[in-house]
């Protein structure tokens, strides 16, 4: 089950979130849904977001994911609208699959719910902790990890975990590793930073992060904080540390991803220059991962 939910919210998972990310949990289990309704507005990019889930997506336009759906409607001669929903169970049924929305703008590769296109990034879970630790901490392997205070996400009471929580409890680290919801305080502004606030206030000595969240939160922490991706992963197999994320779509909306895709290929240098501005941490892929400028 474990894999299951790796695969679903990247955080971003987003998500993503999670990601691979956080809040796509417990998402294949949804009903298809009614589908699309009536015609969209032809100058419309309607996107489904978060309006709370920063680096991903606000209903201030700042997220990456929102910088991302403005490049992409620019291209096609369109302006972006939102349904606004937070990204935890029934997210896609009641957006995409409900017809109020046209595309998610972070899953990961492959997501069965949805249609994906091309990846446009690949990025890592990876070891936060503050620069003056000196820890670089770079393995699930190091034994220094026994006696370490570690922060995880928890994405619930129902055996979703991600797979930094899960590696950990397969080496019997669970005594010293401190959870902290994915899913947090949602009157608060993006509730799944409190893990990035509890490094940077040495409430924990290091966390497991999904690396687009720490990443971005790094860059905005007044403590100077050190990101390094989680390697020597081979051995948890098969927990997933690094995930492709694409944009979701209906699966039948089958013009609508060819056009992405092409328009993913041809701004890629510009959507490698905004997710490094967003500090988030991009994997080196194989054959058929995402395009690069």
């Amino acid at each position: 089950m474990a894999r299951v939910s790796d695969r679903l919210r990247v955080i971003g998972l987003a998500g993503f979130l999670l990601a691979l990310g956080p809040a796509w949990t417990a998402a294949a289990d949804e009903p298809a849904g009614k589908g699309p309704g009536s015609a969209p507005p032809p100058d419309e990019f309607r996107v489904c977001a978060d309006p709370n889930n920063l680096p991903f997506s606000n209903d201030k336009g700042e997220g990456f994911e929102n910088k991302l759906a403005e490049l992409i409607a620019k291209d096609l001669g369109k302006r972006v609208s939102y349904t606004w929903w937070a990204q935890r169970r029934g997210f896609v049924r009641n957006t995409l699959k409900a017809g109020h929305c046209d595309v998610i703008m972070g899953v990961p590769a492959q997501y069965e719910l949805v249609a994906t296109t091309r990846p446009y990034y690949r990025s890592s879970y990876v070891f936060l902790s503050r620069d003056d630790r000196r820890l670089d901490l770079a393995s699930l392997s190091d034994p220094r990890l026994r006696e370490l205070k570690i922060g995880v996400h928890l994405l619930g009471d129902d055996g979703f975990n991600t797979p930094p929580a899960n590696a950990l409890g397969e080496e019997g680290i669970t005594r010293n590793v401190v959870g902290y919801s994915i899913y947090g305080d949602y009157r608060t502004p993006n509730p799944p930073a409190r893990l990035v606030e509890a490094v940077a206030d040495g409430e924990v000595d290091v966390a497991a992060v999904w690396g687009p969240l720490a990443g971005y939160f790094a860059q905005r922490s007044a403590v100077p904080l050190r990101v390094v991706p989680i390697t020597g992963t081979e051995a948890f197999a098969p927990l997933l540390f690094q995930f492709d994320i694409a944009i979701g779509v209906r699966k039948q909306d089958k013009a609508l991803k060819a056009q992405l895709d092409e328009i993913l290929v041809r701004d890629a240098g510009a959507i490698h220059a905004l997710l490094v501005s967003y500090g988030v941490p991009l994997v080196v892929a194989g054959e058929g991962g995402p395009v690069t400028p």
